[in-house]
Parts: C-alpha cells; structure tokens; sequence
C-alpha cells in the first residue's frame, strides 16, 4: 500500500529542505530527493477501481468520473436515462476523487448514490444531497 498523498508531500519538502541545509552533504540530499520523488510519482500514477451505484425514481442523467484526463481535471462522463437501478465499475488514477453525480427534473425523485472501493461504501448520499452534490469521495490512494 503507498504512503498517503500528504506524507509523500511531506516527504518532498523535507528533501527540499535538505537539499537547502549545508550541514548535508549533496549526494544523501540527492538521494532524499530522488526517493520522495519517487514516492509521489507513484501516489500520482498508481491506479484503483471503484464501482458507482446510483438508484431511484425518475433519473434523467448520471454523470461521473470516468478515468479519463488528469487527477486536477478529470473527465466527466454522462450516462443519459440510465434507468432506476445504474452501476458503473471504473479505473482511476492516483488522487483523482471518484465521484458520481445523479440528476432528475423530478424534484420528488428519491435519489441514491454511492462511490464502492473495495466492496465498501466509502461515500453515500440520499434525496437532496444526492441530486445536489452528488458522491464525492478522496481517493482511497490519498487516503491511504
């Protein structure tokens, strides 16, 4: 399992600092450096499956994060009326969130959706807050 994201940013700055501290000698700053370097290339790269879920009455459209583009601007797709019972099993990257996003013109729509990682629910939202926000989650690769 990789470290988290914000202990592999650490990790970076620290080998920043060193490689700025003169009591160090160049090549073990080198060395801190390539490794924490090493360490967020595979946070970034590093790969996961997730499967969406949304369910209800009336959905018009789900969108989604598909895999596609990058961690800072993923791809959005749209599955268009997907019926009342939807999943989707999707391969992200490194710390792009997983999420999915239910929508309906039928305010009285009782809307569900959810973001499964590894057989858990790790993000879930019902009625208002599913058609609203939708299902947003950190990537279980930062989280970890």
């Amino acid at each position: 399992m990789s470290k988290s994201f914000p202990t592999t940013l650490s990790a970076l700055a620290l080998a920043a600092l060193a490689l700025g501290s003169a009591g160090c000698s160049a090549g073990a700053a080198d060395k801190a450096a390539d490794k924490a370097v090493d360490q967020v290339d595979k946070a970034v790269n590093e790969t996961y499956e997730v499967t969406y879920e949304v369910s209800g009455t009336s959905v018009d459209s789900i969108s989604f994060h598909d895999g596609g583009g990058t961690a800072t601007a993923p791809n959005l797709a749209t599955a268009d009326q997907p019926g009342t019972s939807w999943t989707k099993t999707v391969t992200l990257r490194g710390i792009m969130p997983p999420a999915v996003s239910p929508s309906s013109v039928d305010h009285t729509a009782d809307l569900t959706c959810k973001v499964i990682y590894r057989g858990k629910v790790i993000k879930e939202a019902t009625g208002e807050a599913a058609t609203a926000g939708g299902c947003v989650a950190v990537s279980p690769v930062a989280a970890s």
